[in-house]
């Protein structure tokens, strides 16, 4: 798969520093539009991500009318939306650029102070890749925009174990083509605990491109697009592990 400013991606979960590698040659980094109404946020996420050799911040959005318009017109990577913003909120900035009637969508991450289920659940269905805190970790933060750029999805850990918990009971279980192998469940039980691969790889005493070779071959198995498709998948087959 080819970017549109011209890296080459592997496509698979093997290799690389988000869920799925991008192999880009210098001077082709992921670029990220930020969206916050705070000067002070924006610079603090701007100095987490630029510290990444392949990520790097092309325009900053102090509105939700700024953010629709500079990506747009930049088209980014990746945008970081904030909820609460003057003009659109960030769920109707999310649904102007990734909602399921855009043609070409701009993959978007929500970050917020706020993780009540209303947003979660609305940003979600506006169309974002993503929903991470302000809170969290410079590296959860970091993994969500590569996650993003990558086609995948990254959730804050615990708002997948809440999203989890409205399952359906009676929800349909899937049956994995190919059975999974003992680390290979192993590992999807972690990700039902909602833990990131790095946490998975020091969890489980392994590599982080084992953990993403073992998470491909899931995904190929289950016939899922994300860790969150694995994560319900382990909620209604009934093995979560304590």
């Amino acid at each position: 798969m080819t970017r549109k400013d011209g890296c080459r991606r592997s496509g698979s979960l093997l290799e690389g520093a988000g869920p799925d590698s991008t192999e880009c040659t210098p001077g082709m980094p992921i670029r990220v539009l930020l969206a916050d109404d705070q000067a002070l946020i924006r610079s603090g996420l701007r100095l987490i991500l630029e510290d990444q050799p392949d990520i790097t911040v092309v325009a900053e959005a102090a509105n939700g009318s700024q953010a629709i318009e500079l990506s747009r017109r930049l088209r980014p990577d990746v945008c970081l939306i904030d909820i609460r913003m003057p003009g659109p909120d960030g769920i109707a900035v999310t649904a102007a650029l990734a909602g399921p009637q855009v043609t070409d969508p701009i993959p978007v991450v929500v970050v917020t102070t706020f993780d009540l289920d209303e947003y979660i659940y609305g940003a979600l269905r506006a169309g974002a890749t993503g929903f991470v805190l302000k809170g969290c970790t410079p590296a959860l933060l970091i993994e969500a925009v590569r996650a993003a750029e990558a086609g995948d999805a990254l959730i804050s850990p615990q708002l997948t174990l809440r999203l989890l918990r409205h399952l359906t009971p009676a929800a349909r279980v899937m049956s994995p083509g190919v059975p999974l192998s003992d680390r290979e469940l192993q590992i999807a039980q972690v990700i039902a605990k909602g833990r990131t691969n790095h946490e998975i790889a020091a969890e489980l005493f392994i590599s982080l491109s084992t953990v993403k070779t073992h998470l491909a071959s899931i995904q190929r198995k289950l016939g899922v697009r994300n860790r969150l498709e694995i994560a319900a998948w382990v909620w209604e087959s009934g093995l979560r592990a304590n």
